[in-house]
């Protein structure tokens, strides 16, 4: 069920990927008044959310946004957080209706996945656009901690290392130790309950996650394999995260 799409470059998947939500949203947005939309924060979703701030066809001020992860304990104004992410690469660049952040800084952890699990009740998730990390996580969901039929939608979760090692590699962070351990995410089924998901998994430090997602069990050893369960899911790449596959560029 999963559609999967594979282009030459980066900027060509990202170009292509913000055609498609943009096409998505105004054929939503003709359907019902407003929408909403639930982002996810990372290097790999950069060239999409500038091509998509570019489209002029999206009516911003009809959308409310969420977003799907974020640690616990950074510093408020911390750049690494993902909240500040979004706002330095999108939130803030479009008139959105409404953006609604989690708080990792939040007294109690636990009433604030409350708190989020609330609002996503309030409003029933039309688009969903996310990554992959190089463990198979989506969101923060990793292998031990993802849960495919988990009882909530928004959970505090541990890191496991291979995800805490990938914000330092990917030079978010100058060590492991200043990763933070703990995030608040929403589950896999809080997801998966997205109307439509939009997957973005650019370069070669993703290669093995994405042969995994595509070839491998659907177990929650790599938590991205139940975007194969997903109707209306589209898997976009670039060369090098498909290098392992045996399949042709779009």
């Amino acid at each position: 069920m999963l559609e999967v799409r594979i282009f030459h470059t980066r900027e060509a998947m990202g170009k292509e990927a913000a055609i498609n939500v943009s096409d998505s949203i105004q054929r939503l947005l003709k359907q019902k008044e407003e929408i909403n939309m639930i982002f996810a924060a990372a290097p790999s979703q950069s060239d999409f959310m500038k091509e998509l701030i570019a489209d002029k066809a999206i009516e911003w001020n009809r959308i409310n946004a969420f977003h799907m992860d974020e640690y616990i304990g950074l510093e408020k104004e911390a750049s690494q957080g993902f909240g500040n992410f979004l706002k330095r690469n999108l939130f803030d660049h479009v008139p959105l209706k409404s953006v609604h952040l989690i708080n990792g800084q939040a007294d109690d952890p636990e009433e604030e996945c409350k708190r989020y699990s609330k609002l996503l009740e309030q409003h029933t998730v039309d688009i969903v656009c996310l990554g992959i990390g190089e463990n198979g996580h989506i969101a923060f969901n990793d292998p031990p901690v993802a849960d495919f039929k988990d009882p909530k939608q928004v959970k505090v979760v541990e890191l496991d290392m291979p995800c805490r090692q990938q914000q330092v590699n990917e030079n978010l962070f100058t060590g492991i130790d200043l990763v933070p351990t703990h995030a608040i995410t929403i589950t896999i089924p809080g997801l998966l309950r997205g109307g439509e998901m939009f997957c973005m998994v650019p370069a070669l430090n993703k290669a093995e996650a994405v042969n995994h997602t595509l070839n491998g069990e659907i177990s929650e050893a790599c938590p991205a394999s139940i975007l194969r369960t997903k109707k209306g899911a589209i898997l976009y790449l670039d060369r090098d995260s498909a290098s392992l596959l045996e399949t042709e560029e779009a």
